[in-house]
């Protein structure tokens, strides 16, 4: 054997280089339990070019209201977004119990998430101190019985782009990570009275290809008892940088999942990030018991290739 290869078998592994640039400014806040770094301004300049595709209206099917971005984010900053998401951001694998029929049932949360935001009956000021939304003074003690976070500059800077090509606002971003085709999301609509109606929310991915999945929800026969033909599913392969706008009906009368899937593709990890908007305080408590919850702080290492405590 060569000296070099020797050399380089013995050699404890090197993790790989970010496929990002860090900017020195950080964001830091007591409900933060480390400092989350500012996008740099050459992604800062990259994102500015979003979207990076015409958005495709969806509305052919009976209560669809979406406008699907392929991609949104333009595909040279894409997978750096993701790196820099992964590494810099807190996560939880958050557990809960519900109850049914009297008996209580254990919930692991088959992803890692984070949430950041508060709903519009409050927000952060300059300083990062939560206020009345009206009043602008700080907020009693037991408002609210999670602690909200502001929303970092990493992500807010994504917020704004995103209600500039909508026209919606956001004061929630939910971010969930799939380590690998094991991790999913079953059937569901985010329908909470919380969110008002006919709500907004503009869903990114980032990392790996997923499946996303939609079905109608159950149609009740019409007044003559006939059966209503149910809308056909649809299946998007959400790339890096996509975008989904769902709003109008969605919410109300379709399901959507993202399954779990088998192969190398699923194995890279995905970021979903979702902006919505809780119009009242039960959408805060909402959001941060189902995605803080009360377990252990999780971050990306590099050297083992997984999130860790």
């Amino acid at each position: 054997m060569k000296r070099g290869a020797l050399d380089s078998f013995f050699k404890p592994t090197v993790p790989k280089k970010p496929k990002y640039e860090t900017s020195e400014e950080k964001d830091e806040h007591p409900s933060y339990p480390f400092a989350i770094p500012h996008l740099s301004k050459s992604f800062m300049t990259q994102l500015n070019s979003a979207p990076a595709a015409e958005g495709k209206t969806m509305n052919s099917e009976l209560d669809l209201d979406m406008v699907y971005y392929a991609p949104y984010i333009p595909s040279s900053v894409s997978n750096g977004m993701f790196e820099f998401l992964r590494q810099e951001l807190f996560f939880q694998r958050v557990r809960y119990s519900i109850k049914r029929d009297g008996v209580s049932t254990e919930i692991n949360t088959p992803r890692f998430t984070t949430v950041f935001g508060v709903d519009e009956t409050s927000k952060f000021n300059t300083d990062g101190v939560l206020v009345d939304a009206k009043t602008t003074r700080k907020l009693e003690a037991g408002r609210y019985k999670c602690t909200p976070r502001p929303i970092p500059q990493c992500l807010g800077y994504l917020k704004a782009l995103t209600e500039a090509t909508t026209g919606e606002t956001f004061n929630f971003c939910l971010v969930n990570y799939y380590a690998d085709g094991q991790d999913s999301i079953s059937y569901h609509s985010d329908d909470e009275r919380f969110l008002g109606e006919k709500p907004a929310i503009a869903s990114f991915t980032l990392g790996a290809k997923r499946d996303f999945l939609m079905k109608h929800k159950p149609i009740a026969p019409d007044l003559k008892g006939e059966v209503v033909p149910e809308p056909k599913q649809i299946k998007l392969a959400l790339g890096s940088g996509d975008m989904v706008l769902m709003r109008g009906q969605t919410q109300a009368k379709w399901l959507h999942s993202v399954p779990k899937r088998a192969g190398d593709e699923a194995k890279k990890g995905r970021i979903n990030i979702t902006f919505r908007k809780a119009m009242v305080k039960g959408g805060t408590e909402n959001y941060y018991q189902y995605n803080v919850g009360t377990g252990g702080v999780f971050k990306w290492s590099a050297r083992e290739g997984k999130m860790v405590s």
